[in-house]
C-alpha cells in the first residue's frame, strides 16, 4: 500500500478540518483531488467542514446508520452528487500490423453498484455502521474503476468506532444523571459494541492488505472532535 500524509499540508487541506477527523489515505489522494478535481475536492471540504456529529441522530435505535449517513449524503447530494451504478464495458480490438481494424471481440459487461455519491471524475461512499463486507465490495469497485480510467481518485466517510463508543458512553451518562432513577438505563440506544460494522479499524486493515493498487484513497472518519458539543436528548 501506498500510505501517504498529502492531507497533512495545509495546501491541501485546511488544518481546521484535519483536526475535526481521522483520516487514512492511499496514493497521495488528497493532493490527487486536490489537483485534478478541484471543484469535487472543495465540495468534499465544504461538507467536511460543516457537518457535525449530533447525538440525537446518533444516539438513535434503529436509526443510527440512516440518519447520519442520510444527513451526509443529503449535504452531497445539495451540491450536486448523484447516487449511481458504474458499469464497465470492455471489448477487445484486433488490429493488424499496418494498423487495421481486423475483428472486435464481443464486449464483456461487468455490472457495477451503487455508489452513494458521485461527481465527475470521484466516488464517494459514506459507511455508518453498516455491515462491514461493504467495505469490501466498496474497495474492489473503487480499483476497478481507476483502473479502467473511470475515476481519479474515491473517498470513503466512516466512523473512529473507539473513539466515538467513549464519547456515546458519556454522553449517555450524563443524559441518564437527568432522570429519575425509575427511569434510568445503562444500556445504549445503539450498538456500538461489536467490530463487525464499517468503521476506520476494519477500513484499514483491508487497506493495508494492497488491496487498493495505485487507486487513490482517501478514508475520513468522524471521532469526537467531530461531535458538535451538544449533550444527548430524546
Amino acid at each position: 500500500m501506498f500510505d501517504t500524509h498529502t492531507y497533512e499540508d495545509p495546501l491541501v487541506l485546511d488544518p481546521a478540518i484535519r483536526a475535526r477527523w481521522t483520516f487514512l489515505e492511499t496514493s497521495s489522494a488528497a493532493a490527487v483531488l486536490r489537483a485534478v478535481c478541484p471543484d469535487e475536492w472543495r465540495e468534499i471540504t465544504d461538507v467536511l467542514a460543516n457537518f457535525a456529529l449530533d447525538p440525537a441522530h446518533w444516539l438513535k435505535s434503529g436509526g443510527n446508520r440512516g440518519d447520519v449517513a442520510c444527513e451526509i449524503d443529503g449535504m452531497f447530494s445539495a451540491r450536486g452528487w448523484r447516487e449511481i451504478r458504474v458499469d464497465l464495458s470492455t471489448q477487445g480490438i484486433l488490429v493488424s500490423k499496418s494498423g487495421a481494424i481486423v475483428d472486435k471481440l464481443p464486449p464483456v459487461e461487468q455490472e457495477g453498484y451503487l455508489v452513494d455519491n458521485f461527481k465527475g471524475r470521484v466516488a464517494l461512499d459514506v459507511e455508518w455502521n453498516a455491515k462491514d463486507g461493504n467495505l469490501d465490495r466498496d474497495l474492489s469497485a473503487y480499483r476497478a474503476w481507476h483502473e479502467a480510467g473511470v475515476i481519479s481518485a474515491a473517498v470513503l466517510i466512516t466512523q473512529d468506532r473507539l473513539a466515538l463508543k467513549k464519547l456515546a458512553k458519556q454522553l449517555w451518562a450524563d443524559y441518564q444523571e437527568k432522570l429519575p432513577d425509575d427511569q434510568r438505563n445503562p444500556k445504549l440506544p445503539i450498538d456500538l459494541g461489536t467490530s463487525t460494522t464499517t468503521n476506520l479499524e476494519k477500513a484499514a486493515l483491508r487497506i493495508r492488505r494492497g488491496v487498493m493498487g495505485t487507486c487513490p484513497l482517501l478514508v475520513v472518519a468522524a471521532t469526537q472532535a467531530t461531535w458538535n458539543g451538544r449533550p444527548y436528548s430524546c
